[in-house]
């Protein structure tokens, strides 16, 4: 039964996606392929079933492994900040739901994803053979270290806290690339824009305060 204190329970999901689609304006998400691409996500199919029914609210909400989906307004300016070309090949370190992921994989050429988790992994990668991506390469591995092998990277984009500077990502960009990720050893982080002089050094930028899991090292154990 609907809960008439709250209207959204009478709301269908495209009038709930409009609505977060206005919050997200109202809060500096502009870009309108970012907005795009969050509008036709469907973002249900990326949260546990005990939290499928707030899918459309602007809140990051639990997964499995003790990590979360995170908040939509939050997607989008990672993804606005990242200020992505149809060419570019993206790094993302921390695939968890898989969410971000494939926004990133409507927006870019390809998408290198790293994921210290292997269950959210093997989750994340059957999302996207049901949504019929093609330009996602998945990696269980140690997300500090990055994908060496395939750098450099036109874009890099890090959805856990690393404590200090990510030198070692940094190194995996290209010149003039771009690395967003929230910097601090704390509860609260900085949002953090590097972006590539052209010279070897960067213009780095705090956007926002943020609350993200922290970068672990390594691989996680799992029973």
């Amino acid at each position: 039964m609907a809960d008439p204190s709250n209207p959204a329970d009478d709301e269908t999901p495209d009038t709930q996606m409009a609505r977060l689609i206005l919050s997200l304006r109202s809060q500096g998400v502009t870009d309108p392929k970012v907005l795009n691409v969050i509008e036709t996500t469907p973002r249900p199919v990326f949260t546990q079933e005990l939290f499928r029914e707030r899918a459309f609210e602007d809140s990051a909400l639990p997964i499995a492994c003790g990590q979360t989906i995170s908040q939509p307004f939050v997607v989008g300016l990672m993804t606005q900040a990242l200020k992505i070309d149809r060419r570019d090949r993206v790094l993302e370190i921390g695939t968890g739901s898989g969410y971000q992921t494939t926004i990133l994989s409507r927006l870019a050429r390809l998408v290198y994803t790293v994921e210290r988790y292997r269950t959210l992994l093997r989750d994340a990668e059957a999302r996207f053979k049901d949504l019929g991506l093609t330009n996602v390469i998945t990696r269980f591995g140690d997300g500090g270290e990055g994908w060496p092998e395939q750098a450099p990277f036109d874009k890099i984009m890090v959805t856990a806290a690393a404590p200090d500077e990510p030198k070692a990502l940094l190194k995996q960009l290209k010149p003039g690339g771009v690395l967003v990720a929230p910097v601090g050893k704390g509860s609260v982080q900085s949002l953090r824009r590097y972006t590539g002089d052209g010279q070897g050094g960067f213009v780095v930028e705090d956007l926002i305060e943020v609350r993200f899991v922290p970068l672990l090292d390594g691989v996680a154990r799992e029973l």
